[in-house]
């Protein structure tokens, strides 16, 4: 909304004076971190005394961990804060009309409306393990993928010509794939692991959020470079002209992680549920797919996918096919535990690596 303000005073006006700022992405950036934390903070005490009050908590769930300490009563659905506060200052802050704010947004929106739904029904069952069937949520999220797979690959996506149906991965300067059908479907498993990871990495006060901040700040560096002609020209990046508001959106979601994780840091005085879980999951999909960046992601997000695969490993071939465990308990943050560690450290060491990871995809933007 302060974009327009902005853009219509500059018209209108000989000098509009320091609101000229609105039109720099830079500033609507931090105005934008600035605002979801202030927001977040806002929020978040009385939403937790109503979730007290409404019953709205965790329950127990037995993860075969002697170390591990028991989370029931603890309020649930915590999502909410990053949700409202994230969609609220990326409305105010970000060029709403741009074709990458509006698929970013819709996607995080219809993502925290699916695991919104899910904690619900969880809540109405009185169980952790009550929410929607695990082929019910991929039905659901593959719906999503299938639509937002046909509008990347159609005239309604915000890429130059010919862009839609490229690959691109690190370290390379030209793209490494070229087709719709290969590219479609790939973009369409893509989203749905992706979406999933950050909600399966959830297991430990604070786990997911701080890497989902890394993330999705070392992709706000990213949507900066290849929004902006001369810094793409100069680094050999394709450029998509509006593609930098994703700085804003990044700004804005670091903003409200930021705030969320005092409440939610060990220990925690809320989780963020499936409603803040799947909605992170769908933002960075939606992230990393428009700007290009989907090979970056095994490195760039390596905790969720060593995270996703521990446990699909474990449950799918483990269990499901040779009978047995191949850990002693997945996914990793459990192992983790189960090997001793207290679960402060563990989230910690998790922290610093995947800050390690971030800096190391930063990293290939110059080695190219």
């Amino acid at each position: 909304m302060f974009y327009y303000i902005g853009r219509y005073l500059a018209e209108n006006f000989q000098d509009p004076g320091f609101l000229r700022l609105l039109g720099y992405i830079s500033f609507r950036s931090i105005a934008a971190a600035l605002t979801s934390m202030a927001i977040t903070f806002l929020m978040a005490k009385p939403l937790i005394r109503y979730f007290h009050k409404r019953q709205f908590l965790d329950y127990a769930r037995n993860t075969g961990i002697p170390s591990a300490s028991d989370k029931s009563g603890t309020p649930t659905m915590g999502g909410i804060l990053i949700v409202v506060s994230f969609a609220a200052s990326a409305l105010l802050w970000a060029q709403v009309g741009n074709g990458f704010v509006i698929l970013v947004l819709f996607s995080f929106l219809y993502f925290a409306g699916l695991g919104y739904m899910d904690d619900r029904a969880k809540q109405s069952a009185r169980s952790g393990e009550g929410g929607y069937s695990e082929k019910l949520k991929l039905v659901l999220q593959g719906l999503f993928a299938l639509g937002f797979t046909l509008v990347v690959l159609s005239r309604l996506a915000p890429f130059p010509e010919g862009e839609g149906s490229l690959l691109y991965a690190p370290f390379f300067k030209h793209a490494v794939l070229s087709g719709a059908v290969i590219y479609g479907i790939f973009v369409f498993l893509y989203f749905i692991a992706v979406s999933n990871s950050v909600n399966i990495t959830d297991g430990l006060d604070g786990l997911a959020i701080v890497p989902s901040m890394f993330v999705v700040s070392a992709l706000g560096i990213f949507a900066y470079i290849i929004g902006n002609s001369v810094q793409a020209r100069y680094l050999q990046f394709t450029h998509y002209p509006g593609a930098g508001e994703l700085t804003v959106l990044a700004s804005a979601f670091a903003g409200a992680s930021l705030a969320f994780l005092w409440y939610n840091a060990y220990p925690a005085q809320i989780f963020m549920g499936d409603t803040g879980a799947l909605a992170i999951g769908g933002l960075i999909a939606s992230f990393t797919v428009l700007l290009k960046q989907e090979l970056l992601f095994p490195l760039l997000g390596g905790l969720f996918v060593v995270e996703a695969f521990t446990s699909q490993l474990q449950d799918k071939i483990g269990v499901s096919w040779l009978g047995r465990r191949l850990f002693h308990r997945a996914p990793l943050h459990h192992e983790l535990q189960y090997r001793g560690l207290a679960e402060n450290k563990v989230v910690v060491r998790l922290w610093i690596i995947s800050g390690v990871l971030a800096l190391l995809a930063l990293a290939t933007i110059k080695i190219r």
